[in-house]
């Protein structure tokens, strides 16, 4: 419902020839932004220190978003889609609402792993998705992928996150790339054998339910944890790093997924809204954007602070973080078979 609403409201604005905001094109940029509002208008506000560029951004989740930018289509005043997940990205991308661009800054600061093959999106900041276990019930040298949660061991004794949620859609999408459809279908079936209680509505409710008892090892994205553990230094509950030894999809790292933006193909202000991403992936902003959220840069020329390096180094997957869009049917469908909801 909230969809429809918003897609009516665009229309209406269209119709009146107003864009969102009520934007002219002497205003600066308009960004339509997934990301929460303390974890990036200090960058803007930055940005626009710094270039004179003003920055006013609309906040909402990814799919409202680009279903407002559908509905507004060449009418949009917005200038930049921010969101989470390479699935939302791929999918604006593949609804057309995203242009091309080239740039050497952004083809030097961003490994083409983490951008689009096509130019039309690229990576500000890595979401590293890994294990995490109860340091009281668990010791590292049990756990190894992601793959052997689904052992009998571990019967009773996992908790995941909704299957609803893209952050598992991507990670099971990337398994499928890296073992097949069947066999990763086996992996998720075995995974809902195992688990203590059904799927939780986020990953803090992972980590409080490994922390109560309830469960001794789950799957969530690294900064939910790091953010609690800030919170409360005893916290029972640590990270491990999986598929980090090992031939072929055992050994293919943790699973990486990113935030991103992409120029929309309505933008007035391409140069300033190319500006906006190019600043993003230098060093600096990569520093701020990392410690905002307790992520990793996508700029491999930047230095992990303190709080990113408590859990030591990791190798990440080098699958292309495209197929999780790529593929995110084929996981949706996979996850649903195997009874994970």
């Amino acid at each position: 419902m909230r969809s429809v609403l918003v897609i009516g409201l665009a229309l209406l604005l269209a119709a009146c020839g107003e864009g969102p905001e009520s934007q002219k094109a002497d205003e600066g940029l308009v960004v339509y932004t997934a990301r929460k509002e303390h974890l990036i208008k200090p960058l803007f506000d930055r940005f626009t220190a710094q270039t004179g560029i003003p920055i006013r951004y609309v906040t909402d989740a990814a799919g409202p978003l680009l279903a407002r930018l559908q509905a507004e289509g060449e009418r949009s005043r917005a200038d930049l889609l921010i969101t989470v997940d390479a699935g939302n990205l791929w999918q604006a991308a593949e609804a057309g609402v995203l242009q091309p661009i080239e740039s050497d800054v952004l083809a030097s600061n961003i490994p083409s792993a983490l951008r689009d093959e096509g130019n039309r999106w690229f990576g500000l900041s890595i979401r590293a998705r890994t294990i995490i276990y109860s340091t009281e019930r668990v010791k590292p040298s049990e756990l190894s992928t992601y793959e052997a949660l689904a052992d009998e061991q571990w019967t009773g004794r996992l908790c995941l996150r909704t299957a609803k949620k893209v952050y598992n859609q991507s990670l099971v999408a990337t398994m499928i790339a890296a073992r097949g459809e069947a066999e990763t279908e086996e992996i998720v079936s075995g995974w809902v054998k195992n688990l203590a209680v059904p799927p939780f509505s986020n990953d803090n409710k992972v980590v409080e339910a490994i922390a109560a008892g309830q469960c001794d090892v789950g799957i969530v994205n690294t900064y939910y944890l790091a953010r609690m553990v800030a919170d409360d230094p005893s916290l029972p509950v640590t990270m491990f790093w999986p598929n980090q030894q090992g031939e072929g999809a055992d050994g293919r790292g943790v699973h990486l997924n990113i935030s991103g933006a992409g120029i929309t193909r309505a933008s007035q202000h391409v140069a300033e809204a190319q500006q906006l991403i190019e600043w993003l992936s230098g060093t600096d902003a990569q520093l701020q954007l990392a410690l905002l959220n307790q992520e990793y840069p996508v700029n491999p020329q930047v230095s992990l602070p303190e709080p990113l390096t408590r859990w030591g180094e990791f190798e990440g997957d080098d699958i292309p973080v495209a197929e999780a869009g790529r593929l995110q049917g084929e996981a949706i469908r996979v996850m649903d078979r195997a009874g994970y909801r």
